[in-house]
């Protein structure tokens, strides 16, 4: 099995039957050929990740199959489109059969959950990384850019922000978990759920949106960039699980602070819109995914203010995820 060969790997593993009709030509030749659907615009996105800096040696096969693919729909979903077609990239330390069915099963679950077509890419021995592209369409004109936001928009988040961090910090002995905790804040870390039919569903109503992929402070503070514009943002509104909320109200407050303004990898929706959209907003949360209204846009331009509980501006808000920082 060790003298299967790159193609060979290529062929087992990843080269599946395609249904989707819009591929002309799929994994197999120099490069793929698709059709972007009439009157949409193909939205591209790219992540990597690198083992030892992405997710730790040893890490789930399947979960991080998952996760690739996860982090590049909550592109997508953070533009309002439609997911179509993605292309893989990796560099493995060596063959493992097991590593690779473990890794394939992850990804092409999530794939085939979101109708997305793997139509190419590239494999080499070296340190293990993984990198994927993907491409998805929006009707032309209608993608959810950052630059958008306006002074009196509301700002929402989905979901819950902070457990992916809270995990990473009980895995690595910064702090302590019971089980039911861990386990619930583990899922956020190694199996986030992109937003994708929300992201969808946000067109036309948020004036201007991205994912919290590096930290709520860091993440919205692109948005106040690119449109010129400042935000408050309430401590006390900040959705978070009953674990993160607990260490908020003992004697970890500042860091637990750090996850859940900072934090990073929680993989939701950040998105600003009028104050006349908000029933609109408020019908789209769900027991599944809710949305919390946690702040203000404010013409004070470029800067973020956050309130803690009582209401005071934190005398410095924590610093979000740099990879070069």
């Amino acid at each position: 099995m060790a003298q299967l060969g790159e193609f060979g790997l290529i062929e087992r593993f990843f080269d599946r039957p395609l249904r989707d009709r819009n591929v002309a030509l799929g994994i197999g030749d120099d490069a793929a050929i698709v059709q972007v659907a009439p009157g949409c615009e193909l939205v591209l996105a790219v992540d990597m990740m690198v083992e030892s800096r992405h997710f730790l040696p040893g890490a789930d096969p399947r979960s991080l199959g998952h996760k690739i693919l996860a982090v590049n729909l909550s592109d997508m979903a953070a533009m309002g489109a439609r997911p179509r077609w993605a292309l893989l990239a990796g560099a493995l330390p060596a063959f493992d059969e097991s590593w690779l069915d473990e890794f394939t099963q992850g990804l092409f679950g999530l794939a085939e959950a979101h109708g997305v077509a793997l139509i190419g890419g590239d494999t080499t021995r070296g340190p293990r990384n993984v990198c994927l592209t993907i491409a998805g369409e929006v009707p032309a004109g209608e993608a959810i850019r950052r630059a958008g936001a306006k002074p009196g928009d509301d700002v929402w988040v989905s979901g819950t922000l902070g457990d992916a961090m809270l995990a990473l910090a009980a895995l690595q002995g910064r702090t302590v978990l019971d089980d039911a905790a861990m386990s619930s804040a583990r899922r956020r870390l190694d199996w986030p759920a992109p937003r994708v039919a929300l992201g969808q569903s946000l067109r036309g109503i948020a004036s201007a949106m991205l994912d919290v992929s590096d930290g709520l402070s860091g993440d919205l503070a692109h948005i106040l960039d690119a449109s010129g514009v400042g935000a408050i943002v309430e401590v006390a509104k900040v959705p978070r699980s009953a674990a993160l909320n607990a260490k908020l109200a003992g004697a970890e407050r500042d860091v637990a602070l750090e996850w859940l303004l900072a934090g990073g990898d929680d993989y939701e929706l950040c998105f600003t819109a009028p104050p006349a959209r908000r029933d609109e907003v408020i019908a789209l949360s769900n027991a599944e995914i809710g949305l919390s209204l946690i702040g203000t846009v404010t013409s004070d331009a470029k800067q973020l203010v956050v309130l803690d509980e009582s209401g005071t501006p934190l005398p410095s808000v924590p610093r979000a995820f740099d990879h070069f920082a």
